[in-house]
This record gives structure tokens, sequence and C-alpha cells, in this order.
């Protein structure tokens, strides 16, 4: 609420205040494509404030190339190389810590920006002061910087119904069934990260954009973009990223298979929701009423890694996740997933 009246008093006297802008980059061993992303840091319609870099230990030239960088930028460059490998969450973290801005952009060491990036999302930002961070869309491209085709939101799915869903305050419920927010677009207000440090580590796949957009959309304090305003490398090297598709099971292959490689995927993906409620409910300013349906998604997940071997003893508890719509949180094709737990 405070932001939301001095953004009106700002524009009711038409008082212009400067917004310092930082760019936390993380870097391991990114000397192939990082003169690529910090020339395009560089080339923006409104200019950073300073550019604060956690390496994690690389052994190639990526240190060298930044301070060649440092030595010409037209903004001050901070280095800080780890004492030990930190890896990626929580490099971000110390990254985060340690930038002065009152608007962060977070950077991969791989990508290209678009020019008018930090422009559209510092702008974005000032026309919603109750709002705590901003992503977007980007575009593909190989290691060679050519358009692969197509953009992540696209590859995730999140298309025009999803992102209506989104605005319309239902967020967090697209969150709890897979991750939206790439860091890579993402800005956020420094102030907001008080209150989503330290990032947790132990839940799988919950890496430091993860946690960051599933807590504010429970808040309602992050919106999106609905553009490309970077350019997304995808390439072999990548620690975490898009890229790496999950091969389906074939039908006649469900029938051969030991039971067990159906059921402990299953239990993973029980345990890690499981983790996650806990998780955002130790959260006190995080409204209960939010979390249900993540509370019933990995009730779904127990169940479906518990069915007994008999089939006939699975009819039951499988009819009675399918009444209750419960196999929607497995798929958006649920009637798969419930066939398979009746026939496999």
């Amino acid at each position: 609420m405070a932001y939301k009246r001095a953004g009106k008093l700002l524009q009711k006297y038409k008082i212009q205040i400067h917004i310092m802008i930082s760019v936390a980059m993380c870097t391991y061993n990114g000397a192939k494509f990082l003169p690529e992303q910090l020339k395009s840091i560089a080339d923006q319609t409104v200019s950073v404030d300073e550019l604060v870099v956690c390496d994690d230990r690389s052994k190639d030239d990526t240190i060298e190339i930044i301070k060649s960088f440092a030595a010409t930028s037209r903004f001050p460059v901070r280095i800080h190389v780890n004492e030990q490998n930190l890896g990626s969450t929580r490099n971000f973290e110390k990254c985060l810590s340690l930038c002065n801005g009152d608007v962060i952009f977070l950077s991969d060491q791989d990508d290209r920006w678009r020019k008018d990036k930090v422009q559209k999302q510092l702008a974005f930002l000032n026309a919603h002061p109750n709002l705590d961070a901003v992503f977007s869309d980007a575009d593909k491209i190989d290691d060679d910087s050519q358009p692969t085709g197509g953009t992540i939101w696209e590859e995730i799915e999140f298309n025009q119904a999803r992102q209506q869903l989104w605005r319309s305050g239902k967020s967090h419920e697209i969150l709890f069934n897979g991750f939206v927010v790439t860091g890579a677009t993402l800005a956020i207000r420094k102030s907001a990260l008080e209150r989503l440090m330290p990032f947790p580590t132990h839940v799988q796949d919950l890496i430091h954009d993860a946690w960051i957009a599933m807590v504010l959309s429970l808040e309602g304090k992050i919106e999106f973009i609905p553009e490309p305003l970077i350019s997304y490398r995808i390439h072999s090297s990548q620690q975490v990223g898009f890229g790496n598709k999950v091969e389906k099971v074939q039908l006649a292959d469900r029938f051969k298979r030991d039971r067990r490689l159906k059921l402990i995927p299953l239990e993973e993906k029980a345990n890690k929701l499981h983790e996650l409620y806990l998780l955002l409910r130790a959260l006190p300013f995080v409204p209960r009423e939010k979390l249900l349906k993540l509370y019933l998604s990995q009730k779904h997940f127990y169940t479906r890694a518990g069915l007994p071997e008999n089939r006939f003893r699975r009819l039951t508890p499988v009819l009675s996740q399918l009444l209750r719509g419960y196999y929607k949180f497995s798929s958006k094709d649920w009637w798969l997933p419930a066939i398979g737990d009746l026939l496999e």
C-alpha cells in the first residue's frame, strides 16, 4: 500500500526520482557466450547503474572477460569470486544480496537482452507500484546465436488461456503444476528480497527463480509482459533451462516395464509437493486458503504412488480420484494417467 500511495503522489506532482538499477549476474565457465550478453546489457536504451557478478569458481576465461568489460564500462562492475562452489541457487542468493539497486535484473551468462528490456520492465514496475516483480517471454537461440524457432512460453504452454488464468488471480495454481517464470527474464524490487531469503535448496527442482515466483504469486505481486525481451540460449552445457524433453512412455512399454519404474517418479513428485507445501505453509504472510490445491495435489500423487499391485483393488481409489477431478493434477489429459493407473 505504501508503494501505491507513493506512486500516486509522484504522478500527481510529477516528481521524478531516480530508481537505481542493478544487474545480478551469476557466472560459471561462461567465457564462450559471455561477451555477447555483456554487450547486450551495455547497449540498453535505459542504462543500468551497476553490474554485480558472482562467479562460482570458473576455470575458463570468465573473470578475464568481465574485467576487460569493466575497464571500459559506463557503469560500475563489481566482481565477487566465491571461496567455494555454491551452485546456481545459492550463488544467485549471494549476488542479489550484494546488489544496491532499487530494482534488480537477474541475468544468466549466456543469453542476449533485447535493447529495450530494462526500459520495458522498469516502466512496468513504475506503472504498477503494488507489484514486486515482472517477467517476460523469450525467443530461443542456439550456440551460434541463431533463432531456433518459437519461444520458451510456447514450449511450456504458457498460452493465452493460462495467461488469462494468471491475471485472474490464479497464478499460484499454475505454478503448483509447473514452473513458468524464467529467472533470466525477471526484474524484482530489492525490498521484496527480505521475505524471500534464504532460498530453500532441499526441494528438488525448486531453484531460486521458482521460489521467488511461487511466493510472490501467492501474494499477487508478480506479473508478466507478453513479449520476448531476451534471447534465451539453448545449449548442452547449461546448468538449468529448457530443451530437455521428457520422452513419453509408449503404450506397449507400459505393460512390460517394471511397475516400480512407474511408482517411483510418482512418489518423488508427491514428496516434492509435500516439501513445497510445508515451506509455504510456514510463511506467515501466505494465505492458507491459497494452498488448498497444493495440499490436494500432493495427496493425489501419494494416492497414485500407493496403488496396490492388484488391478481390481485399484478400482475404488482411482474412481474416487476421478470423481473428485484430482487427475487434473497429473495431466491436462487427465484420462490418460487414470487409465494407466487402472491397467498398468
